[in-house]
């Protein structure tokens, strides 16, 4: 999913899939082929200083996961790109790209990964992962190497994304993208139905009213969709509590939060729609893909998502990009974010990690190049004009949301209300996937069970919830 196009597996609820996949052989980029993890620098990395940038004369290879794979041609391209215009600058640090078919981080190969300490030099994580990567003792703490010199732009990026990549005050990594989940609608279904697709509901009661709209067109449309497998449907379940101002895990952080009046609030609204309403149709204990697969072949009026959703089904099942849009999530209280990252590998040496924050801020901390070249993107038929990712503040983000509208390859205004009322975000639980999947028990009662007991089935995941949480 998105990016890596499973990405969001593990941050949406860790998607369970049915077999590991296995890394591919290496694939390089750069001045050489070579990908060993010695230090390939001038020998004096002891002595460097590491608030010092990176000396262009630095003799380094350093290895990169998630590399674009040959079947994202563009995007491939666009890394080969980068790479090239990056040795302009340093043309002794080779940069090996690693690409692994399917999905960039599979759960089981991430794990297995960090505890074999077999990571390269430059490894790809979500937002929700520092903790585990931190147990494994993975990640390099790069608090003295990024500074205003290194990442130039470093005081522009939102600091909610750069908190998830520090602990006591220690950072751990660079952002790649972030989200903040709003309510993604199917525009024809609702003009169909006679809503204004330009102003998206903006609380769950208008949601359940707009969705019976759509429902009563008939034809086996759904007007409303939620997960309930693969712990899609706590992920969505924890999303929904957020939104409404409650949580699922009390400050603490060892104590589960959700069986409350706000808890009960989102399990009987849903309970409503799907039995009195009919409004969330009869196929049920659906995960990540199916609703997508739905909205675009207008079968689906809304749900809850990600802007990048749209990426996916445009570039994968052949929707239309003005097919969609987007609202912020209904009742604006908080919204579930997340992202992505990269962490540099514990024990390389200080020449490799001046080299990898050189290389990451090239790529995805820079506007108007690497990944926010958005001139180049739309050359190359690649989506321009989503409101997110989007890591900037202040002059930055003016500039970049610039850039995005004038190469933009789709409606941006259809995007406005979500941009308009930005909501603030919240990051995930701790124990978040073990708690989705406690919570998809919640979900799939409620949308397979007619006469489901609601207090019994948010009691029961609040007991296992307090185990999960009494483990850490």
């Amino acid at each position: 999913m998105r990016r890596a196009r499973f990405r969001r597996t593990r941050r949406a609820g860790a998607v369970t899939l049915a077999s590991a996949l296995t890394l591919t052989a290496l694939a390089a980029c750069g001045t050489s082929s070579s990908d060993d993890d010695g230090d390939n620098g001038s020998g004096n990395s002891a002595k460097a200083d590491p608030a010092a940038p990176l000396d262009p004369k630095t003799k380094v290879s350093i290895s990169i996961d998630c590399m674009p794979p040959a079947a994202k041609a563009a995007e491939l391209r666009q890394w080969n790109e980068d790479v090239k215009e990056f040795n302009k600058k340093y043309p002794n640090v080779t940069i090996n790209g690693r690409s692994t078919p399917g999905q960039c981080l599979e759960p089981p190969r991430f794990t297995a990964m960090l505890k074999a300490k077999s990571q390269p030099d430059v490894f790809y994580t979500y937002f929700t992962d520092l903790p585990q990567v931190l147990d494994n003792d993975g990640a390099q703490d790069i608090t003295a190497y990024v500074n205003d010199k290194s990442v130039p732009l470093l005081k522009d990026i939102d600091p909610d994304v750069l908190s998830s990549l520090k602990k006591d005050g220690k950072l751990y990594g660079l952002p790649t993208s972030n989200y903040r989940m709003g309510l993604l609608i199917n525009r024809k279904l609702f003009e169909e139905a006679g809503l204004d697709p330009d102003t998206p509901p903006a609380t769950w009661e208008e949601v359940r009213t707009a969705a019976k709209k759509i429902a009563d067109l008939g034809g086996g449309v759904a007007g409303f969709g939620e997960y309930s497998a693969a712990n899609t449907g706590g992920w969505h379940f924890t999303a929904q509590m957020y939104s409404l101002g409650g949580d699922v895990v009390d400050a603490s952080g060892k104590k589960a939060a959700f069986n409350d009046a706000t808890g009960k609030q989102v399990a009987e609204n849903l309970h409503a729609m799907r039995w009195d309403d009919d409004s969330m149709g009869k196929t049920q204990l659906l995960k990540w893909g199916d609703l997508q697969k739905q909205i675009a072949t207008d079968k689906l009026g809304m749900f809850l998502a990600a802007p990048d959703d749209v990426t996916y089904m445009v570039q994968q099942l052949g929707a239309k990009y003005e097919n969609f849009g987007m609202g912020p999530i209904p009742g604006g209280e908080n919204t579930l974010a997340g992202g992505n990252n990269y962490m540099i590998k514990q024990g390389i040496s200080a020449d490799k990690v001046k080299a990898s924050i050189a290389w990451l801020n090239f790529k995805f901390t820079t506007v108007g190049k690497g990944q926010y070249d958005w001139k180049r993107s739309k050359a190359d038929a690649l989506p321009v004009g989503l409101p997110q990712p989007n890591l900037w503040l202040n002059g930055s983000k003016t500039k970049d949301d610039a850039a995005r509208q004038e190469f933009a390859t789709m409606p941006v205004e259809n995007f406005k209300a979500f941009t308009d009322n930005p909501v603030p975000g919240k990051a995930e639980p701790p124990k978040a996937q073990e708690i989705y999947k406690v919570l998809d028990n919640v979900m799939s009662g409620i949308l397979t069970n007619k006469d489901a007991d609601i207090d019994k089935l948010l009691s029961t995941a609040e007991s296992q919830v307090n185990k999960v949480l009494a483990t850490q």
